[in-house]
């Protein structure tokens, strides 16, 4: 009997894996947008943290300095979109309480 179990765990942890692959391979065609300056920047990112796109608006070329901080901003707020995105997908495959560090 332990060995059927232990067999049965085994199957449901390489399909957990399988699930899990997929749903990386799913994120990474899901992009969030993150904004700074209410939309004077702009960031595109996939769920799987590739910056895809930078929009500027032409009123904040004038400043280097501020022009380096709202992009930072922008990706900071991208960056965090993505992670609660992929968060809540991956939440879909793992069993209830389980974390994942990502």
């Amino acid at each position: 009997m332990m060995k059927g179990g232990m067999g049965n765990m085994m199957k449901q942890a390489q399909q957990m894996q399988a699930n899990m692959q997929k749903a990386q391979a799913e994120l990474a065609n899901i992009d969030v947008e993150g904004v700074a300056a209410n939309g004077l920047v702009k960031v595109t990112m996939a769920c799987n943290n590739v910056v895809k796109r930078v929009t500027l608006d032409d009123s904040v070329m004038d400043d280097k300095e501020t022009l380096e901080d709202l992009l930072v901003i922008a990706l900071k707020d991208a960056a965090a979109k993505a992670e609660a995105t992929s968060s809540a997908r991956m939440a879909n495959y793992m069993p209830a309480g389980m974390k994942l560090p990502f």
